[in-house]
């Protein structure tokens, strides 16, 4: 039986495991695609603590070879479903694997909602992005499209507007739906500039480098030459398989506060698939962090 099983391989899940590993508990991680999570998507992190530049490859390979460093043990498979017996967690994949636990870290993360279009894929990291905070600087100067019209999207677009010269806003919807005070501080930037009612048809490549978009609307198509286009259409969190253990909130985050604590003594949530205000690198570490430390109280209590 292993002392600590985090589900999920990005920051949170793996700091959970070394901080678990550091306090003398068997941490087992157990990730159904790559280990990094969405940092990976990030050519450049500039904005970690104590790191001038890194790739978050280079963040995900470093901080995975310190966890098995640590002792920490890896399965690839998929967790279908958790359920508590008496003082062990059991933990089952979809390839048909069990194992137990006396807690259970649910570190799951987030996907960004993707516009779904040929080669997108391909071009995120380079030219395709999803965080203004991580990847703004690299567009300084240059031309951007924000897809998205809610608060995440006038968010990101206020900052990108600090930075380059121009950002254009592409809506899907006949209106902006984010607040109405984000939109006078967006919409009073002169180097913004505004589409709605239009729906990206294509991503326009060049040698392959992004070169820009074609979209549609009434008054027909029209391409727009632009440097990057930052997708703010949302977030996916996949916490449906847990919701008998952790409580959702209406958007399927889990209702869990910084303590990362659940309704379900020995379940803690980590990182992105929690409900918080801020997702960046720095708090889902911190989340990792704080979920170890707290399974490790838990289990020294029973």
């Amino acid at each position: 039986m292993y002392d600590v099983i985090v589900i999920g391989g990005g920051p949170a899940g793996m700091t959970a495991a070394l901080y678990a590993q550091r306090n003398g508990k068997q941490a087992l991680v157990i990730e159904k695609n790559g280990f990094g999570g969405q940092i990976t998507h990030s050519p450049k992190v500039e904005n970690y603590p104590g790191t001038y530049s890194m790739s978050g490859n280079e963040f995900a390979d470093k901080t995975l070879d310190q966890i098995l460093r640590q002792g920490a043990e890896i399965e690839f498979e998929n967790v279908i479903s958790v359920r508590s017996e008496a003082d062990k967690k059991i933990v089952t994949t979809e390839e048909g694997s069990t194992f137990e636990g006396k807690t259970v870290i649910i570190a799951t993360g987030v996907k960004h909602r993707m516009l779904g279009l040929p080669g997108e894929e391909e071009l995120v990291g380079d030219g395709i992005s999803f965080c203004a905070v991580c990847d703004g600087d690299f567009y300084a100067g240059q031309t951007v499209c924000v897809a998205g019209g809610g608060n995440s999207a006038l968010q990101e677009a206020i900052l990108l507007a600090d930075k380059c010269r121009e950002v254009i806003m592409l809506q899907d919807l006949p209106t902006f739906t984010g607040e109405e005070k984000l939109q006078e501080v967006l919409f009073a930037r002169d180097n913004v500039r505004s589409y709605t009612g239009v729906k990206i048809e294509e991503l326009l490549v060049d040698g392959g480098t992004f070169k820009g978009v074609r979209i549609s609307g009434e008054a027909g198509e029209e391409t727009i030459a632009c440097d990057g286009l930052f997708v703010a259409i949302g977030l996916i969190p996949e916490n449906d398989a847990f919701k008998e253990l952790a409580d959702l909130n209406v958007y399927g985050y889990f209702d869990a506060d910084e303590r990362c604590l659940t309704k379900t003594p020995g379940v803690f949530a980590a990182g992105d698939c929690r409900s918080k205000n801020v997702r960046q690198l720095t708090t889902a570490v911190a989340d990792g962090a704080q979920a170890a430390l707290a399974a490790c109280r838990y289990i020294n209590e029973m």
